[in-house]
């Protein structure tokens, strides 16, 4: 499989560089040898997600809102473009935000990566499949998405993003990428983002009631973010141009996984059901037959050790503010 060595980028723009999943792939790049440039805004990044890399050589901070155009100190070899609120706290905080991080953002993107001759990669989303009706999915189904719904403004601009970046190979013959993320865990994530992991382990940890939404029986499937990494990078050095399932195809309840995370803790936390949010997927799992076949990737990290290293990292950023 290839990696980012032997692909030898010699600089990438990660835009949301300091984002929960950018940040690791900045630190997954500079590793392997590439300069890295991150362009964040901080609207949903943290400083500290990136704090241990601004003294390394080769790191570079642009803060900059890529909805608005942004330049880098020497063309890039590879443009990864993670800019976008991901979490249903922040797109529901900052719906334009969000439309525009999708749709002016990929456009800027596009364009550094058109004229510098980089490879480019889009960071889309399983959310592009919305309350899905195939099950499990693969990257010929086109969805079943609400356009209006209070969830719109991320699913709406995702979709966006890969139409962008279809029309952009096709018109300029621009090198172009698109994976489609899910539900990716790990360290560095927020406990107040609205997201299942860190909502679950913030309150076990808390010794508070763990908030199952509905009764617990719609399903997520949960990707480690080194594995997450590993294939967006495997993405970017195949020259694929997807869209390309990246995700973990061991599906589970929220219900078990609140379950999971209460033992895991050692937590007396309860559960307690509150109401299911408006247009929540019932279902969500990837098909991952195209990265097996043509990247040579699948998820190595089990659910079970991956909520490990993520509730160790937890404890360890209760008091920072994380």
């Amino acid at each position: 499989m290839n990696t980012p060595v032997s692909r030898g980028w010699q600089h990438a723009v990660v835009t949301g560089g300091a984002g929960f999943v950018g940040s690791h792939l900045c630190t997954a790049l500079l590793d392997a040898g590439t300069e890295v440039t991150c362009v964040d805004d901080f609207s949903t990044g943290q400083r500290a997600n990136i704090s241990a890399l601004l003294d390394r050589p080769g790191f570079t901070l642009v803060e900059a809102n890529v909805s608005e155009p942004f330049a880098v100190r020497r063309p890039p070899d590879l443009v990864l473009h993670f800019a976008s609120p991901a979490s249903p706290a922040d797109y529901l905080r900052l719906p334009l935000h969000t439309l525009e991080a999708g749709s002016l953002g990929t456009r800027h993107a596009l364009a550094l990566a058109h004229g510098s001759g980089a490879r480019f990669l889009l960071a889309s989303t399983s959310e592009v499949y919305g309350d899905p009706q195939q099950h499990p999915q693969n990257e010929r189904y086109w969805g079943n998405v609400n356009p209006v719904g209070p969830r719109s403004v991320y699913d709406e601009a995702k979709r966006f993003g890969e139409a962008l970046t279809t029309a952009q190979a096709d018109a300029h013959g621009t090198d172009t990428g698109i994976v489609r993320l899910f539900n990716t865990y790990g360290p560095r994530m927020r406990g107040h983002d609205g997201r299942a992991v860190p909502t679950f382990v913030r309150q076990a940890l808390a010794g508070e009631p763990l908030t199952v939404t509905g009764d617990g029986r719609q399903t997520r499937s949960l990707c480690y973010v080194d594995d997450t990494v590993r294939g967006v990078l495997a993405a970017a050095a195949s020259g694929l141009r997807g869209p390309v399932n990246i995700g973990n195809p061991a599906e589970v309840t929220m219900l078990d996984l609140a379950r999971l995370v209460i033992a895991l803790t050692g937590s007396r936390s309860e559960i307690r059901f509150i109401e299911r949010p408006t247009d929540d997927p019932a279902v969500r799992c990837p098909d991952i037959t195209l990265a097996r076949d043509k990247l040579g990737w699948e998820p190595r990290v089990a659910a079970e050790e991956g909520l490990r290293r993520t509730i160790a990292w937890f404890r360890g950023h209760l008091d920072d503010g994380s």
